[in-house]
């Protein structure tokens, strides 16, 4: 079998590390598989007895691979890994998105796709020059939400926008129009909750391009972490209470 080579985005494989997340990637993305990583200390333990259990159903090759394991993860205690084949992903033109803009830290961005499906939204675009989704640090950031979404990155948000432009945009800004509890009750049934950049947010421009949303908070901070934005729009115009529809 070939040497594994410490990621990098322009590998055509990744590494999903961990027992859950694993086990996550086999019952959404079974296909991708490729081989699954095993520490010696590992064959004890009632996950990695279930992740070997079905990757010998399917096929999937297993190997001890301590070292490679250790690398990837950073860690002394990650005692299974499955290397999978990247995949590309389709948005659903039918349901709502999150759209989220030159992002560039890993746990950011894998915490934030973990809320999104929390709160039910599937589909997400992240929009260039942006961390890599595939990086193995957002995949475990996510505890395995990114296997069961579909997530795809587009250059532009010119390119986003292209392909659905029926999507209602509500971009969340600290100046935004209107505060999110009035937005939220609202919205049309296809939207998408546009964020921004951890440090800059969205450019001014996108107050135009959409109803504007301000998370209200006190002036003792200057801005919210993004996932937590994210999380909280998220949980506002998904959650049961906020979904009657124009």
């Amino acid at each position: 079998m070939p040497k594994l080579e410490a990621y990098n985005k322009r590998l055509d494989y990744s590494y999903a590390l961990g027992v859950f997340p694993s086990l996550n990637l086999l019952e959404s993305r079974p296909e991708a598989a490729m081989r699954l990583l095993l520490h010696p200390s590992s064959l004890e333990n009632e996950g990695v007895a279930l992740l070997r259990e079905k990757c010998a159903a399917m096929g999937v090759r297993e190997e001890f691979a301590e070292r490679v394991l250790k690398r990837e993860s950073q860690k002394d205690n990650c005692y299974a890994a499955l290397v999978f084949r990247k995949y590309d992903a389709e948005l659903s033109p039918d349901r709502p998105h999150v759209v989220l803009c030159q992002i560039t830290d890993g746990g950011n961005l894998g915490t934030a796709l973990r809320a999104c499906l929390g709160f039910g939204i599937k589909d997400v675009a992240i929009i260039r020059p942006a961390v890599d989704a595939f990086d193995p640090h957002v995949l475990r950031a996510s505890m395995g939400a990114f296997y069961r979404m579909n997530v795809r990155t587009f250059n532009t948000f010119e390119d986003y926008r292209s392909l659905f432009p029926d999507h209602s945009l509500f971009p969340f800004m600290l100046d935004g129009a209107k505060p999110l509890d009035e937005v939220a009750g609202t919205h049309p049934e296809k939207y998408a909750l546009v964020f921004g950049n951890e440090q800059t947010g969205l450019p001014a421009h996108f107050a135009q391009l959409g109803q504007s949303v301000v998370i209200p908070q006190t002036n003792e901070i200057d801005s919210l972490n993004l996932a937590v934005a994210v999380s909280i729009g998220t949980y506002a115009f998904t959650r049961p209470g906020m979904r009657e529809r124009k």
